[in-house]
C-alpha cells in the first residue's frame, strides 16, 4: 500500500484513529489461534458509519482489503489480517443503546463486551443466554460474526437464536438495516440469518438488535466425577433420552481436570477420568424435580461422586472452573491448539473415543472438554509450534478428528467458525453445490472481494496465500 493511499485513509478516519507503527501492526496481526499471523498495512478505529462507508468505497477503488475486528478472541483465524489489508477495529463502539423491557429486546453497538451486556440485562430482571467461554473479553459483534455458542447452548441455543436485527456497512459502502422488534417477520429473504456466522466476510456490523427473555427464578448446579470416560458419555445420552434439558451439561476429561486443578486449586480429584458439570433452571418445583432425575441418572451410570452446589457462590466456582479450561491447558505447553468438532448427541461416546484414538495414533497430548449436551467437544492439543515435527503430528490428529466427525454426521465447527483454520475441510462437509452457492453469494455481495477475503473459502487469487502458519515466521517486524 503506497503512501498516497494511506494519506487518503487518514483523511477519512482522522490521524488520531489511524495507526501503522511496527508495534501496532504486531498487536493486530493475530487472534486467539496459535498458528496464523500476518502484519496489516494499517489499523483504524472508525468513529461512525460514514467513515466506514467511505473507507470501504476507497478499498474498492484502490483495491486494498478490509478486515473487521473486535477483541480478537476468535479461534479460527477469522480476524487475522490478509495481504494488503487494513484492520477495522470496532471495540470503541461499546454502548448499550437501549434495553426495551416492553419488547424484550436491546439495541447494542458491536464492541459491547458480552459479559458486561449480560450483567446490565440481568439488573433489569431479564436474561441474555449466549455465554461463550470468552464472554468477559469477547464482543457482541464478534459473537454475531461467528455465531458464538456457550455453556447454556443446550437449552437456550446460540447467538443466532437471539439476533432480531442488524445494521451494517456492505462491501460497496451501502448501509443495510435488516430485521426489527417484530416477533414475526417473513418479508423476503431472512438477511440477518445470512449475516450471522458469516465471519466478517459480508460487511462491517455497526449495530445489533438482540432478543431477551425473563431471567430464570432459580438454578441448581450439579457436579459428577467418573472413573471411566464411557460412563460420563452414557450419562449424557441417558439424560437427553429422559427428556430432561439442563441449561448446562459440560464435560472435562482427566487431562483437563488436572490442568484446571493446577490453575484454580479448588480441590478437583486428579484421578477422575471425567467430570460433568450440569445446571437446571426455571421456576417452581420443576427445577428440583429435574435435578433429582439427573442425579439418579448420574448415579445409575456409576458416577463415583455426585455433588450439588449449596449456594450461588459455590455454583459460580464450578462454572468458572469449566470456563478456565482453555486457559489452564494453555499453561502447559508453548502452543495450544483448541478446536471444536461437533457430532449428533447420540454419537458423543464414539467421538470421544475417536479423539483418544487420534492422540494415541499421532503421539500427541490432547485435553478434551466441551458442551457435552449439544455434542460440541473441544479437543485441545498441547504442542510446540517451534518444533515442526510436533506441529505436523497435531495437524494429522485434527485431520483425523474432523474427518471422523463428518463420517458420524457431525460438522467441523460448532461455534468457533471456519476462518482460515478449517476451510480445507469445508468442501467435504458442504459438498460442491454448497460451496458453489456460498461463493456465489459472497461474489454477488462483495464484487471486488475486499471484505475479509480468504476466510471460510477462497475466491479468485488466494489473498492469504503467503500467510504464515507460525508466528515465528514473521520476517518483516523488527523491534527498535
Amino acid at each position: 500500500m503506497n503512501t498516497q493511499v494511506k494519506e487518503k485513509i487518514k483523511e477519512i478516519v482522522s490521524g488520531k484513529n489511524y495507526f501503522d507503527s511496527p508495534e501496532d501492526k504486531l498487536v493486530y496481526s493475530y487472534d486467539a489461534t496459535a498458528e496464523f499471523q500476518k502484519l496489516p498495512e494499517a489499523i483504524v478505529f472508525p468513529e461512525d458509519e460514514e467513515q466506514i462507508s467511505k473507507l470501504v468505497k476507497l478499498a474498492n477503488q484502490e483495491k486494498f482489503n478490509i478486515v473487521p475486528r473486535g477483541s480478537g478472541t476468535g479461534l479460527s483465524g477469522g480476524s487475522v489480517p490478509v495481504d494488503n489489508s487494513v484492520v477495522v477495529v470496532m471495540t470503541r463502539w461499546n454502548k448499550i443503546l437501549e434495553i426495551d423491557q416492553n419488547n424484550l429486546a436491546a439495541w447494542v453497538q458491536p464492541g459491547v463486551i458480552t459479559g458486561d451486556f449480560q450483567l446490565a440485562v440481568e439488573n433489569t430482571g431479564l436474561f441474555y443466554p449466549p455465554d461463550p467461554g470468552s464472554m468477559n473479553v469477547s464482543t457482541l459483534g464478534g459473537n454475531v460474526a461467528n455465531n458464538a455458542g456457550g455453556l447454556r447452548g443446550l437449552k437456550y441455543g446460540v447467538t443466532k437464536n437471539y439476533v432480531m436485527g442488524i445494521e451494517m456497512i456492505l462491501p460497496n459502502g451501502d448501509f443495510l438495516k435488516t430485521g426489527g422488534k417484530n416477533v414475526k417477520d417473513v418479508a423476503g429473504y431472512n438477511l440477518k440469518d445470512f449475516i450471522v456466522g458469516s465471519e466478517g466476510t459480508l460487511g462491517v456490523i455497526t449495530k445489533i438488535l438482540l432478543k431477551l427473555i425473563p431471567k430464570p427464578a432459580s438454578t441448581i448446579t450439579l457436579l459428577a466425577y467418573y472413573d471411566r470416560l464411557i460412563d460420563s458419555a452414557q450419562s449424557v445420552s441417558d439424560i437427553i433420552a429422559a427428556h430432561v434439558t439442563p441449561s448446562m451439561m459440560e464435560f472435562l476429561d482427566n487431562t483437563t481436570i488436572n490442568c484446571v486443578e493446577d490453575y484454580t486449586h479448588i480441590g478437583l480429584p486428579r484421578n477422575a477420568q471425567a467430570m460433568l458439570i450440569l445446571e437446571v433452571d426455571g421456576k417452581g418445583s420443576g427445577v428440583q424435580e429435574e435435578a433429582d432425575i439427573i442425579s439418579g441418572i448420574l448415579k445409575k451410570n456409576k458416577a463415583s461422586e455426585v455433588k450439588v452446589a449449596t449456594n450461588e457462590a459455590q455454583a459460580n466456582i464450578l462454572k468458572t472452573a469449566r470456563r478456565t479450561a482453555f486457559s489452564a491447558l494453555a499453561r502447559k505447553s508453548p502452543t495450544t491448539i483448541l478446536e471444536d468438532a461437533t457430532v449428533p448427541r447420540s454419537e458423543l461416546p464414539v467421538m470421544m473415543e475417536k479423539i483418544i484414538e487420534a492422540a494415541r495414533k499421532n503421539d500427541v497430548v490432547i485435553g478434551n472438554f466441551g458442551h457435552a449436551g449439544d455434542g460440541n467437544l473441544h479437543p485441545t492439543c498441547l504442542t510446540d509450534e517451534r518444533d515442526k515435527a510436533e506441529l505436523e503430528k497435531s495437524h494429522r490428529a485434527f485431520d483425523f478428528i474432523f474427518n471422523e466427525a463428518i463420517k458420524l454426521g457431525g460438522t467441523i465447527t460448532g461455534e468457533h467458525g471456519t476462518g482460515l483454520g478449517k476451510k480445507q475441510f469445508l468442501e467435504g462437509l458442504a459438498g460442491i453445490p454448497g460451496m458453489t452457492m456460498m461463493k456465489q453469494i459472497k461474489s454477488a455481495i462483495d464484487e471486488n472481494n475486499i471484505i475479509n477475503p480468504g476466510k471460510i473459502f477462497d475466491i479468485g487469487p488466494k489473498c492469504e496465500g503467503s500467510l504464515p502458519r507460525n508466528r515465528n515466521q514473521i520476517k518483516d517486524f523488527h523491534m527498535h
